[in-house]
């Protein structure tokens, strides 16, 4: 009877094990162009489909469940949503809604669990040793925080770009004799992403029958940004208050020319700071790489010596230490 070799077998669960993930991938493909999701039947769906409105106005309008429109893209993805919906957490549907990505938080968790898992696996299966797939399904679980931190980050700075564009818009529209809804309207159709689809939301939710203050708050609360905070105040006393709109809005542009213009001299004079903070992190190993490559040796007592293994972690906590204080103290808040 002949038996299979193991690195013969080894490669056979690796090749299986990316197989099924490529179908998996695949299904998710397919199931999301046949959704409403895409940009195509989101658009035709958002006028036609009462359905798809009403679930819209419900995920837009409470603050509880800031997630994207159209969450029922399949027969699928709805039957998963409603059964693990215990899941779900505010502060995740908050975070998804903010990245603007088209996946609920539910999906989002599995994704973490389901990748982790794989991750497990195929650490073990290439390298023989249950540790190494451990660390490789740490990564793959920190992971995509990571990127959701990211994605978030990105788009908020790229709304903060735009942010005086918008302003200066609705301004002169609200000058000409629009309404304040009918300026973003305006706005929104001259402004590319990210603005465009944030303040596009506003009225989406206002036209399904939530106040104004709180879809303005929602934005707030979703794009995170100071400046942002200052013409969401200013609009909602304003709206109380009474006078005139355009006036305030001259007032609330001026003040975030003014902050931006003290940012600006803020970053220059802490770039040194900054500079150095880069240089001081990234020295310790420049300086391990020229040493290595001038005598590679120099290094054969870290695999066998537990003191040096430890000298070196603590060197290592102590650079992330170090980067991290020099990061907060040349961070101003404005």
């Amino acid at each position: 009877m002949m038996f299979l070799n193991p690195d013969l077998i080894t490669i056979i669960l690796l090749a299986v094990s990316i197989l099924s993930v490529a179908g998996v991938v695949l299904v998710l493909v397919w199931v999301y162009r046949k959704g409403p999701l895409s940009r195509r039947m989101e658009r035709i769906s958002e006028f036609v489909t009462p359905s798809a409105s009403m679930q819209d106005g419900q995920a837009a309008g409470s603050l509880a469940s800031p997630t994207l429109p159209n969450l029922d893209t399949s027969k699928f993805r709805s039957w998963i949503n409603e059964r693990l919906g215990s899941l779900s957490s505010e502060k995740m549907q908050i975070k998804i809604s903010s990245a603007y990505w088209p996946i609920t938080d539910t999906e989002f968790i599995l994704i973490r669990v389901f990748g982790t898992i794989f991750a497990l696996m195929l650490g073990y299966l290439i390298s023989g040793n249950i540790l190494a797939g451990l660390l490789l399904a740490i990564v793959v679980i920190l992971l995509p925080n990571v990127m959701l931190d990211r994605a978030i980050s990105q788009r908020q700075k790229k709304f903060h770009n735009q942010l005086l564009d918008v302003l200066i818009m609705v301004k002169g529209a609200v000058q000409a004799g629009y309404s304040l809804l009918q300026s973003l309207d305006l706005a929104i159709k001259e402004i590319p992403a990210p603005a465009s689809e944030e303040f596009g939301r506003v009225l989406r939710e206002t036209r399904l029958g939530i106040t104004l203050e709180n879809a303005l708050t929602n934005l707030a609360e979703r794009m995170e940004n100071d400046d942002l905070q200052i013409v969401v105040t200013a609009i909602i006393i304003n709206a109380q208050v009474g006078g005139n709109l355009s006036t305030v809005l001259g007032a609330t542009i001026e003040t975030i020319r003014d902050r931006v213009q003290l940012m600006g001299e803020i970053r220059s004079l802490t770039s040194y700071s900054r500079f150095v903070g880069g240089l001081l992190t990234l020295l310790p190993f420049i300086l391990a790489a020229v040493i290595f490559l001038m005598s590679p040796d120099y290094f054969e007592s870290v695999k066998s010596s537990f003191l040096t293994q430890i000298i070196f972690g603590m060197a290592f906590m102590g650079i992330v230490i170090g980067n991290i204080w020099i990061r907060q103290a040349i961070k101003i808040k404005v």
